[in-house]
């Protein structure tokens, strides 16, 4: 795993689509939304909100690209999420927000980006935030890197398979009963938010192999303060959906995308 600064290998020519990707955008279309979380906007809705699953060929293969949190952040200091944040007013969607978020957090070039599906809006009741995951590939990746370090610490281009790999899948637990999937990248825990929604993505794709449910963690204590610390003031909107479990998780319940 490294730290993405020229985007993969030297590609002469841009790489199609893989026939997983095919297969999963099948299996979105006959998903229910609550097969990706519990947690669904209300009525009433919720601050608008997306991320960018931005899949693409790499020097090990497929990969798809990551962020870790900077560590000054005043709250979910260090987690992995994907790149995106709050829509802005002049974003014409989830789709337009979630190409800017990109560019603006890693750089990366939007014109090269191929939008494949948008899958259904999840709600994230302690931030009160309607998240729309939007799917892409990549088929020329160009270079990406920390743009503000500010907010983002790293960049990574994580390949699908070490996200596959049996020995870097477990489940974490939260002191709020949150029980969830999770993935060692790099050194790096993936969990909440971010780690339900690989899960289901890796599942539906039909790349996910079979790993120990069993295998349970704790979160560790530093995340945990991470998420808990108490806000601070801060000027402008938040950026990015917080990457940790929401409020309300039940205990013992394995959660997916949140």
């Amino acid at each position: 795993m490294k730290d993405s600064v020229a985007g993969g290998p030297s590609l002469s020519s841009p790489v199609p689509q893989p026939e997983w990707m095919a297969h999963l955008v099948t299996e979105l279309g006959r998903q229910d939304p609550s097969f990706f979380s519990r947690f669904l906007p209300p009525d009433e809705g919720g601050r608008p909100s997306a991320v960018l699953i931005l899949f693409g060929p790499g020097a090990d293969g497929d990969d798809v690209v990551l962020t870790e949190r900077s560590h000054s952040m005043r709250s979910h200091a260090g987690q992995v999420s994907f790149p995106g944040g709050a829509m802005d007013p002049g974003d014409t969607g989830p789709v337009a927000a979630a190409l800017r978020e990109a560019q603006e957090e890693v750089g990366l070039d939007p014109s090269g980006v191929e939008v494949v599906a948008q899958l259904p809006a999840l709600y994230l009741p302690p931030s009160n935030f309607v998240v729309t995951p939007v799917l892409a590939w990549w088929a020329q990746p160009g270079p990406i890197s920390v743009v503000d370090h500010g907010e983002v610490a790293r960049v990574l281009r994580a390949p699908l398979s070490e996200l596959t790999d049996p020995a870097r899948r477990f489940t974490v637990t939260h002191p709020s009963g949150f029980v969830g999937p999770a993935f060692d990248v790099d050194g790096l825990l993936v969990w909440g938010f971010t780690a339900g929604l690989l899960s289901k993505v890796l599942e539906l794709a039909g790349l996910e192999r079979a790993w120990d449910r069993s295998d349970s963690r704790p979160v560790p204590p530093h995340l945990i303060e991470a998420r808990e610390s108490p806000p601070q003031p801060r000027t402008g909107p938040q950026r990015e959906p917080p990457a940790g479990p929401p409020a309300g998780s039940r205990t013992g319940r394995q959660e997916g995308a949140t």
